[in-house]
């Protein structure tokens, strides 16, 4: 290298070189921080610097550069490594700075005098007394000051941490003695490395030493140095590495096409840092656990997988964390994946799979989730664990309600491995078989072929399959079910009606669900039950029986008992089908004894079938669709709101059936509460489209409806409401009650003018909850009705109205009878019939407040408030007529019929005789022809 003298140096040496550009890939920061010292040592004054790192982040070679810069710059550079097999020998580190200095080359023009032989300065055995230890101290300093004379000098120890005692000492000696020598020392050392020995690095380096802290490579050196291009590919093994050129040097050699890089590890890496634990107490078992439990590594647990006690694992964890191989964190981790991988790779297969069960059993006894204990039960392979059958199949479960049906597929492969009995196998493979539908479709089938040559027992099949049916309940899947029931029904067949009977039942549920057009004929279906004699058989029997009843709409009376038979014992499987639940809790939402009944016997302790169902859900949505058809509106859609957000969290929000039920009726009760806002936002985070193959898409075509009305999209809300109700009747559904949509379809159209439409649709609303029976149902329909009839019959209005106040005022529909009074109240007072309109509406604004209905309750107060203000208006009169009274009456002493008086005042005649018979009684007369005379001024002054 070129270099120039420096006239300023009091050695006449030469001047600080310029470093080579190439230098070390991204080190430029801290060999500069080194090479300015060089000036201050040029000038006769000792400077130190400690250099310290992670294990393999570059400090030897940050040295090695530095100290050939240094010879550049006209050093006589020293450099000494210490080691941990060497950390014994007395004097190591010392004997190999003194060889250093006694080999260097002289300045040229300078004479070379003789330097003492290293056996000299450092004897072979450290010294003993008093005397002979100040004797090689000295001698030790004679030889530095004696090199420093002859110009500056530079000495380098590395891994400073792992030198013997007595070189340390050294060190230390003659630190305060070269302060005005031209003495350049730089040390390396692992960072937070506890010194253990007498000498601290402080002592070794001076007080205020250049600390230089090495840190991993940035993103383009680590591209440089892998000889790759930046990008994606350089970011990943940064990032696995943190940088670290050992590592990302040992990751290189290992790296082939297409390999991920967080996949990879080196057993050689591994093995360095489980040799250089050992002098730590525990630390290789602490740093094996640490990477066996990976994320899941609590502290307590990780003691129990070492083996270790709590006060000897956190020592580990301590001094691990110092030289940052663990991370500093409430949840040790190591540092770096491929560290990780590394110290995976070292563990003999069967240790570590060995050790994996014994994570995976401390993780299940701890209460971790099951597709945690699952993730390790997966690197146990090739060892018998039967308890971990369940957990792996839950996680499998989990691993689908997440979206993830690869690590599913995993989870059930692994299961497989164990030694299974035939119904196991088979249930397995069925799981299996819809995990790997949603991968590869074609696949499906072959496994559940698979399964059926694993039926050792017809019941259990007849189980494992219907239990397949309940899982799967919607779109692709549910077809797969339906199909796979079909395959296994006719392997079943051969044993008679009793071996298959409940798997036909399901598959028949499952059918009606979900066909767009007209269920399965039920009384094809009917006709296999004949032969069975089973209470189980006949209870099942019941409840489709109660179904196509409901689905006829011809007779609320037999559908109850129908009900109330099949809940008479406890087959929960038949309410959890979506289908099925969906119609029975329309239908008993009046039934509050069968409702409670049926939330016993939903709510059970094990999970339900459907994997998007959170457990208890079904017995929670049946209570409050009962609390919605009692008008207990708050509490109802507290239960709707809790269901909502776990099906959120789930994902499953447009995909179950129960989960889109759930939310159609939270939207409905929502409206009935004036919360338009959160209907309205709820609306908006379902996929619409992806409802549609589902029944219930039916019921959230009526929910959108009605609010579509409630918040001025008129038009909109009675194509919805319409599309509900064709959907329902192409589905051949004919009961009024799941889905009122012709009601709300018949008062939409009015406020659109569309009054004949409005009229078709009450009278057959009016038909259809007539045949039906249900008090709720006909006082609904009867009041639907009566606003239609207004316009034009108001006897007949007044009649149905006031008919479906008597019809609800039994019944424990609250809100339906606040919505009657409210309608009835209000025509009585449009009607003049202010006295009896106050009444009414009185008791329809304490109802429908009670039920948390605001719009109703705020339209009931308005229209009260007008009927007061009404009555005290007519009371201001000399004769105590109602304004209206008065009209009516006046018209009459004129000579005008009744007909004449009704189409000046657009009323009807039976209006026009009440306000008459109302005026007779008023005046205290008994007929039209004393009107003239009771009337008097009155009617003068009208005339005038």
């Amino acid at each position: 290298m070129h270099t120039e003298v420096n006239p300023e140096s009091p050695f006449g040496g030469p001047s600080v070189p310029k470093r080579p550009a190439a230098g070390l890939l991204g080190r430029d920061s801290e060999l500069d921080t080194i090479t300015g010292l060089f000036r201050a040592a040029l000038a006769g004054r000792a400077v130190s610097a400690v250099v310290a790192g992670e294990f393999g982040m570059g400090k030897s070679a940050v040295l090695t550069t530095a100290g050939e810069l240094a010879e550049a710059a006209g050093f006589t550079v020293a450099l000494a490594t210490a080691s941990r097999l060497e950390t014994h020998l007395s004097g190591g580190v010392g004997r190999q700075l003194i060889e250093g200095l006694t080999h260097a080359p002289a300045i040229p023009g300078s004479p070379r005098p003789r330097t003492p032989h290293v056996t000299e300065i450092l004897p072979d055995h450290p010294p003993r007394t008093g005397h002979e230890q100040t004797e090689a101290l000295d001698a030790f300093f004679h030889a530095v000051r004696h090199a420093a004379e002859q110009g500056p000098v530079f000495l380098g120890i590395d891994n400073i941490h792992l030198a013997d005692p007595w070189s340390m000492r050294c060190l230390a000696y003659i630190r305060h003695r070269v302060e005005h020598l031209p003495v350049l020392v730089v040390l390396t050392s692992l960072i937070g490395h506890l010194q253990t020995g007498e000498v601290a690095l402080l002592e070794m380096s001076g007080c205020t030493p250049a600390t230089i802290l090495l840190r991993g490579l940035g993103t383009r050196h680590v591209a440089d140095f892998l000889r790759v291009p930046p990008g994606r590919f350089a970011e990943e093994c940064r990032e696995v590495t943190g940088g670290n050129p050992f590592l990302l040097g040992a990751l290189a050699r290992r790296l082939v096409p297409g390999m991920e890089p967080d996949t990879v590890g080196s057993a050689m890496i591994g093995e360095v840092l489980r040799v250089r634990m050992h002098e730590y107490t525990a630390a290789p078992k602490m740093l094996e656990a640490v990477a066996i439990l990976g994320e899941d590594a609590s502290f307590d647990l990780l003691a129990q997988l070492a083996g270790v006690d709590e006060s000897t694992a956190l020592e580990a964890i301590d001094t691990m964390v110092r030289v940052h191989l663990l991370t500093n964190s409430h949840r040790p981790a190591l540092t770096y994946r491929f560290v990780r991988n590394s110290v995976l790779a070292d563990m003999p297969l069967t240790t570590r799979a060995v050790t994996q069960a014994r994570a995976a059993r401390l993780l299940h006894d701890a209460g971790a989730a099951p597709e945690r204990v699952g993730a390790h039960l997966l690197e146990a392979t090739a060892i018998r664990i039967p308890w971990a059958v369940d957990v792996l199949r839950l996680a499998a479960r989990h691993s689908v309600v997440e979206g993830d049906p690869e690590l599913s597929v995993r989870f059930l492969s692994r299961a497989l491995e164990e030694r299974l009995s035939e119904r196991k196998r088979m249930a397995i493979l069925l799981q299996l078989a819809h995990a790997e539908f949603h991968c590869d479709p074609d696949s499906a089938p072959a496994r559940v072929r698979e399964a059926i040559d694993h039926i050792d027992d017809r019941e259990t099949a007849a189980f494992v399959a219907t239990a397949m049916i309940l899982s799967l309940c919607c779109g692709p899947d549910a077809r797969l079910a339906i199909n796979s029931a079909g395959q296994f029904a006719a392997r079943l067949d051969a044993g008679g009606p009793d071996a298959v009977w409940p798997l036909l039942c399901m598959t028949y549920l499952a059918e009606a669900g979900s066909r767009l057009g007209p269920p399965p004929d039920f009384r094809d279906f009917e006709r296999q039950w004949a032969p069975l004699n089973d209470p189980a058989a006949q209870q099942s029997r019941s409840g489709l029986l109660a179904l196509d009843t409901v689905r006829s709409g011809e007779s609320s009376a037999n559908a109850v008992r129908h009900f109330g038979e099949a809940l008479s014992g406890e087959q929960p499987e038949l309410f959890e089908q979506p289908y099925f639940f969906t119609l029975a809790t329309a239908a008993l939402a009046d039934e509050p004894a069968l409702t409670d009944k049926l939330c016993q016997v939903l709510d059970t302790k094990r999970l339900p079938w459907d994997f998007h169902v959170p457990k208890g859900a079904l017995a929670t949505l049946a209570r409050g669709i009962a609390l919605q058809a009692g008008g207990d509106l708050v509490r109802a859609s507290v239960h709707y709101e809790s269901l909502v957000r776990q099906f959120d969290e789930r994902g499953a929000t447009s995909r179950c059936p129960i989960a889109v039920l759930c939310a159609a009726r939270l939207i409905e009760v929502s409206v009935d509460l004036g919360r338009h806002d959160v209907a309205t936002a709820l609306l908006g985070k379902i996929d619409f489209a992806a409802t549609q193959a589902l029944f219930t898409h039916n019921y959230l075509l009526y929910a959108r409806g009605r609010l579509r009305a409630a918040t001025g999209e008129p038009e909109l809300g009675y194509e919805d409401l319409r599309g509900c109700g064709r959907r329902l009747e192409h589905h051949g559904m004919r009961f009024p009650g799941f889905a009122p949509w012709r009601a709300h379809a018949a008062r939409t159209a009015l406020a659109l003018g569309r009054t004949d439409a409005a009229a078709r649709l009450a009278e057959e609303d009016l038909d259809a909850a007539g045949r039906w029976g249900a008090p709720r149902i006909l006082g609904g329909a009867l009041t639907t009705a009566g606003l239609v009839r207004e316009t034009g019959l108001g006897e007949e209005a007044e009649r149905l109205l006031t008919k479906a106040v008597d019809v609800l005022g039994g019944s424990t529909a609250k809100l339906a009878l606040a919505e009657a009074l409210t309608e009835l109240g209000v025509f009585q007072a449009r009607h003049g019939q202010a006295e009896k309109a106050i009444g009414t509406l009185r008791m329809a604004a304490q109802s429908s407040k009670h039920c948390g209905a605001r719009p109703l309750a705020r339209r009931a107060a308005e229209a009260l408030r007008d009927a007061r203000t009404s009555l005290t208006t007519a009371k201001d009169n000399e004769h105590g007529l109602t304004k209206q009274e008065y009209r009516v009456a006046l018209m009459a002493s004129q000579g005008l019929t009744n007909r004449e008086i009704a189409e000046a005042l657009h009323l009807t005649r039976r209006t026009v005789e009440l306000h008459l018979s109302g005026a007779y009684r008023k005046l205290g007369i008994t007929g039209r022809t004393e009107l003239s005379s009771a009337l008097g001024r009155s009617q003068r002054v009208d005339a005038d």
